[in-house]
């Protein structure tokens, strides 16, 4: 069996897990997540825990059993503390402001880039030059992050460009006459 998917996921103080038929409904102080559950995984909720096992004894249902409990496990993490990516903008008279539910980007064209953000999402601005991300699900926090990252990613001659906060651009160097 798989090692992660022997891990019980521990379920904090303030979290309420929903298993029914199917789906898996996580409700915490950050909000609700619902996911479906793959047919070759059977979850249980056990004194504070969930539990993941295969249903039967395919090395599918054992790959599904890790998978299944690392997205349960970031649900849980979600709802209770919630996610954040930081991303920075490198670039002379680069900026970013939010509005809302929405991210103005200056950032070399000839036009400001406009980014609405999806339900569940917020986006701060503590400076010109940097953007948090905030949300409860991981993926559409990531999916976002990379979609305002691939507006101008980091050109490899100067660096210039939108690249997440712990993100080490490797320059190159000029071509030589």
């Amino acid at each position: 069996m798989s090692r992660v998917g022997k891990m019980p996921v521990v379920v904090p103080q303030g979290v309420d897990v929903a298993i029914k038929d199917d789906q898996i409904v996580v409700k915490g102080a950050l909000g609700s997540l619902s996911r479906p559950v793959h047919n070759l995984v059977k979850v249980k909720s056990e004194g504070g825990s969930l539990l993941v096992a295969p249903a039967d004894d395919s090395a599918a249902a054992n790959a599904m059993s890790g998978t299944v409990r690392a997205l349960l496990a970031n649900m849980v993490n979600g709802v209770s503390k919630g996610f954040e990516r930081k991303l920075t903008l490198v670039g002379v008279g680069f900026r970013a402001q939010a509005a809302g539910q929405k991210l103005n980007l200056q950032i070399g064209f000839s036009h400001p880039v406009v980014k609405d953000m999806p339900a569940g999402i917020t986006v701060t601005t503590p400076t010109q030059t940097e953007i948090l991300i905030k949300g409860a699900d991981r993926q559409v926090v990531g999916q976002v992050a990379a979609e305002v990252r691939a507006f101008r990613p980091p050109e490899p001659y100067k660096g210039k460009g939108i690249r997440y906060a712990d993100e080490r651009v490797v320059l190159k160097e000029t071509k030589k006459k």
